[in-house]
């Protein structure tokens, strides 16, 4: 839910009357704006403005409601610049599916040296230096639908940026009374409500199957 902002709308009514202009201007009474409270703007509202370079500003996080972790996304690239422009490709869109989702967390940096001889003979006493940074980041999802989470997860994998690697950690629940089926099914797997007269039965079948 965002807050919604009102502002006293002014009307002005200019007259021209020879060389002299008269400049009317009317404005809404202060007290009635303030009585009122400003409805706060729904999901489907807040997704249906126009708002023109919407992508250029930074996206909107949705509060949490009962901070129940659902997905947990980490993004790793060579060049920091393709990590940040993904992740804010991913803020836009689960801004957009209303998923509540924390800022990009920054992990820390993996460096990596080799030192390689430049020649096996000549220059086999030069050698060179490289180095390789690994950059990390993290954004966690809370409170929001499994198929929803899906859906986001699909929508950022067929968009990937190429050079950004992305790994998804999923929680999902399982509906209630699960532990029961279980059990019914592991009980139901090991015949334990097979009478006697059964048991004799498939016995003596074996017996005649082995003479």
């Amino acid at each position: 839910m965002f807050p919604r902002r009102s502002l006293p709308t002014i009307a002005r009514l200019v007259r021209f009357n020879g060389s002299s202009s008269h400049i009317i201007a009317t404005r809404l009474p202060t007290q009635q704006l303030e009585s009122e409270a400003p409805a706060p703007l729904t999901e489907e509202e807040f997704s249906s403005m126009i708002i023109h370079g919407r992508s250029l500003y930074p996206p909107s996080y949705h509060p949490r409601t009962h901070s129940v972790p659902v997905a947990q996304l980490q993004f790793r690239a060579y060049h920091h610049r393709f990590l940040e422009l993904y992740m804010h490709l991913v803020g836009h869109a689960a801004a957009a599916l209303g998923i509540p989702i924390s800022r990009p967390v920054y992990l820390p940096t993996q460096r990596s040296l080799w030192t390689v001889p430049r020649g096996p003979f000549v220059h086999k006493k030069s050698q060179e230096n490289f180095e390789r940074k690994v950059h990390k980041r993290a954004i966690k999802a809370w409170d929001a639908d499994p198929e929803v989470v899906d859906r986001w997860v699909r929508y950022i994998s067929r968009h990937a940026m190429p050079g950004v690697g992305l790994r998804v950690t999923q929680w999902k629940r399982a509906p209630p009374g699960i532990g029961q089926q279980m059990v019914d099914a592991a009980v139901g797997s090991t015949r334990l409500d097979s009478s006697a007269d059964n048991v004799k039965a498939l016995a003596k079948k074996i017996v005649q199957q082995e003479l």
